[in-house]
């Protein structure tokens, strides 16, 4: 993208869930190389929770989720945004169509996990996936992962309620609750020598915060911190993201 081509405001369709677009927002500020205030990228959030939820629209034949979405995304357009980012995994199982709807350009989460991988160093072998039902069931990051000569991992029995319960728990605002099943779900996709886990559900970076990610034998993949790293790559293609691509943070001990 030329320079005459850089968006100025990036539009954030939230609310799937609260605070995983709210912990995106700050870490995409967390994330920018900026001394001032006036050096951070222009935003506009909304944060609608009433957009039905997307595992049970895809597995269960609740209530689409598509019109809702649609009208978010027209509104930040209508506001101001010439790109959009979208902070839920589950949400791009519908993004064929947000896309084919949308004025401008809506960066894909997917894409943005893959260049995270490769700046990890992760170039092949398996990797563990952690998500919704939906995401895992409807094959969102698989066929990605294997075009670029990945073996996917799934989570077996336990750890894939284990992966749940912890996204549930963050939806229900229970975040120090939610460790010690994402804890046990990431240990489980390790024991199967994954080479990383992609948490695939922006939730699951909460869950599982920076500062207990050491713990494991494994490189954790973030689609939070990865979809920041897209947009400061979009928006300031000049200035590197503040943030390590893989940070060092204090050892997890287990109970």
């Amino acid at each position: 993208m030329s320079a005459a081509q850089t968006p100025q405001c990036l539009g954030v369709l939230g609310g799937m869930g609260p605070l995983a677009g709210a912990h995106f927002l700050k870490r995409l500020i967390e994330m920018t190389p900026a001394g001032c205030d006036q050096e951070h990228i222009c935003v506009l959030l909304r944060s609608d929770p009433r957009v039905p939820d997307r595992t049970a629209a895809m597995l269960h034949g609740g209530r689409s989720p598509l019109p809702d979405m649609m009208q978010g995304i027209a509104l930040l357009v209508d506001a101001g945004a010439d790109c959009i980012a979208i902070p839920c995994n589950t949400a791009h199982l519908w993004y064929p169509q947000l896309a084919a709807n949308s004025h401008v350009p809506i960066l894909h989460i997917v894409d943005a996990v893959l260049d995270d991988l490769a700046a990890q160093g992760v170039a092949d072998g398996p990797i563990g996936l952690l998500a919704t039902p939906a995401t895992l069931a409807l094959d969102l990051y698989q066929p990605a992962l294997r075009a670029r000569g990945y073996d996917v991992l799934v989570p077996q029995a336990q750890a894939f309620e284990d992966c749940v319960r912890a996204i549930e728990l963050v939806k229900a605002s229970r975040t120090e609750e939610a460790l010690a099943p994402a804890s046990r779900a990431v240990a489980s996709l390790a024991g199967q020598r994954a080479r990383a886990v992609v948490l695939a559900c922006t939730e699951l970076p909460l869950a599982l915060p920076t500062a207990c990610r050491n713990g494991f034998d494994v490189v954790i993949t973030d689609s939070v911190d990865a979809l920041a790293r897209r947009v400061l790559a979009v928006f300031r293609p000049d200035l590197r993201a503040a943030a390590p691509i893989f940070p060092s943070p204090t050892p997890l001990t287990l109970a």
